[in-house]
């Protein structure tokens, strides 16, 4: 009888082939040294997996979390030694504190050489280990199936996260006998935790007896696929909701029940109603001070419902009534058959007066500017967003321009507002748009950006020449680094230190990469000049002067109540 032989190969072939298992079918990486045996091996699986050669290392990895926020899928990097794991750093971080699902693989010396200070060698799992969900050095060949299974089952089960390998340089090139087994299951991991019914009977309790409920649905609503479920909960019980940041998009912008943001630029009136609610349903979102304010004065009165899959952010930062332990998919249906069918109407019309006097304050000059003057930066995301049915993926950059997105941006799928969240990272935008591309190709891919950010990684701009990547980037240019010149003039008493920016003609720099671009001074060319870069085929360059002192309201001073709302001219509601 035959025995059937495993393949003997390498380690940088084995590493690939793992991958394969794994369904992955685009990295984002940049060549080196110490992971050249790995990029050698890529050579022969070109038409399995596509790499996107980038122009930093930081973007290798913002790439990838656009790429998995927009896909669900694992985003994955690969890097050199050194330096070039180092400038992974600030995505892994952003990973972390986004639970976006991400498998980074660097390179390292060879194990021989670890600890001797060799060239390019860094302290890989030391530096990365406390801002991913795991972080594990590979010195065998005989250990890379093993840890890429685990890698990705990791970084994309429970709450997702980020997962480093980092691989020496020996590992890659010495030979074993291949076999790839996926995992499901890790001892002393336990990803979903087990449902207790006593605090889903506890719940449905407390919802039915409301009279003033209040849903707050954050980014675990999305990771968890849970968004048909939520939305049967919410009609079921007529909950009035609103989302924080990241949560946005997982229900319709123009769902009757959806007030709109929380948070320090949110919407004023689920802000308002936070302190005026008797119950405060929590869905996937984690109680982060930009949403609640001083926590002092935080729905002090309410009775207070958390579901998430993260045992750690409960009781957090906000005591809790009703814990929910598990996966949103799964505790949400059960609670929803528990429901009684409710109206609420009084308590869902005490949120107009307040809607109208955010339009009337804020939005309408924002949006619909009767005095001419300077362009204003709401008014540009809200004609895109219009100019695309509201059904592109909008990908921002931090700063005023990233509050504006948010705010003006409207969505009709899930999926459909990347940006960065809990690190609030400058440089995001356009790598994070590159990755979005890549990883919903049939939609359109929309990046605001400030001139501050874009200039930080602007060198991507070479990636979206290379590889031909049709993306539109909305350069809303301020001269400022807005946002903290807003908070300069508001707390500051307008010392303007060091915000003023003189920028490059960056028509011409997008000109030199073969990316289309036209700049805009006059609104009355705005609406053609829209239309012009939806039209184009391939990357454009879309370039606004807006208004130079432009502010972004309403807004929560940092540290104040969530009911301490400016809205302009010295205005509080």
């Amino acid at each position: 009888m035959e025995t059937k032989t495993k393949d003997v190969i390498n380690g940088s072939e084995a590493l690939i082939r793992s991958l394969i298992a794994e369904g992955v079918g685009t990295i984002f990486g940049y060549p080196g040294g110490a992971i050249m045996p790995v990029f050698d091996a890529l050579y022969n699986h070109k038409e399995m997996i596509k790499h996107v050669l980038v122009r930093h290392e930081q973007g290798a990895v913002h790439a990838a979390q656009g790429y998995a926020r927009v896909s669900g899928r694992v985003g994955v990097a690969l890097v050199t030694s050194g330096p070039g794991t180092t400038n992974t750093i600030t995505g892994i971080t952003d990973a972390m504190m986004d639970s976006t699902p991400l498998v980074v693989i660097s390179g390292q010396v060879f194990s021989s050489l670890l600890g001797t200070d060799a060239f390019q060698e860094a302290d890989v799992i030391g530096v990365t280990q406390p801002v991913t969900k795991w972080a594990y050095q590979i010195r065998r060949v005989e250990e890379i199936p093993w840890a890429v299974s685990r890698a990705f089952y990791i970084a994309s089960s429970g709450r997702p996260g980020p997962v480093v390998l980092d691989i020496a340089k020996d590992a890659q090139l010495n030979q074993c006998e291949f076999s790839y087994s996926k995992v499901d299951f890790l001892r002393s991991y336990q990803p979903v935790p087990e449902i207790d019914e006593q605090k889903i009977e506890q719940a449905a309790e407390l919802i039915n007896s409301a009279k003033k409920p209040l849903a707050l649905i954050g980014q675990g609503v999305i990771l968890g696929n849970a968004e048909k479920e939520l939305i049967a909960f919410l009609e079921k019980g007529n909950i009035p909701f609103a989302s924080t940041i990241l949560g946005l998009s997982a229900v319709p912008s123009e769902h009757p029940l959806n007030f709109g943001m929380l948070g320090m630029h949110g919407n004023i009136s689920p802000n308002m109603k936070t302190n005026e609610c008797d119950v405060l349903i929590a869905i996937g979102m984690r109680f982060d001070d930009r949403v609640t304010g001083d926590l002092k004065t935080y729905a002090r009165q309410a009775k207070v419902i958390h579901f998430d899959i993260d045992l750690a952010e409960m009781d957090k930062n906000v005591k809790t009534t009703v814990k929910v332990l598990g996966d949103a998919k799964q505790t949400l249906p059960l609670i929803t058959k528990l429901l009684e069918k409710k109206s609420h109407e009084d308590w869902i019309s005490s949120f107009k007066p307040y809607i109208e006097k955010e339009f009337d304050y804020v939005i309408k000059n924002e949006l619909f500017p009767e005095n001419g003057g300077e362009i204003k930066m709401g008014e540009v995301v809200n004609k895109v967003s219009q100019a695309t049915n509201n059904e592109a993926v909008c990908v921002t950059d931090v700063g005023q321009h990233q509050m504006m997105a948010t705010r003006y941006f409207k969505h009709t799928r899930s999926r459909s507002m990347i940006t960065s969240g809990g690190l609030g990272t400058m440089g995001f935008g356009l790598p994070a748009g590159i990755g979005a591309r890549y990883g919903a190709p049939e939609r359109t891919v929309c990046i605001f950006v400030g001139d501050g950010g874009l200039q930080m990684t602007i060198q991507e701009f070479g990636t979206i020449m290379e590889h031909n990547i049709d993306i539109k980037i909305i350069l809303l240019n301020n001269n400022y680094l807005g946002m903290v010149r807003q908070w300069q003039e508001l707390f500051f008493d307008e010392r303007y230190s060091e915000t003023h920016l003189k920028n490059p003609d960056f028509i011409k720099i997008a000109d030199a990469y073969n990316i289309k671009g036209r700049k805009v001074t006059k609104r009355e060319e705005l609406d053609e000049a829209i239309a012009e870069m939806l039209s184009h085929k391939g990357a454009y360059l879309l370039e606004v002067k807006v208004e130079t002192k432009g502010m972004v309201y309403p807004m929560v001073p940092a540290g104040g109540s969530v009911t301490d709302i400016l809205i302009g001219n010295g205005k509080t509601i």
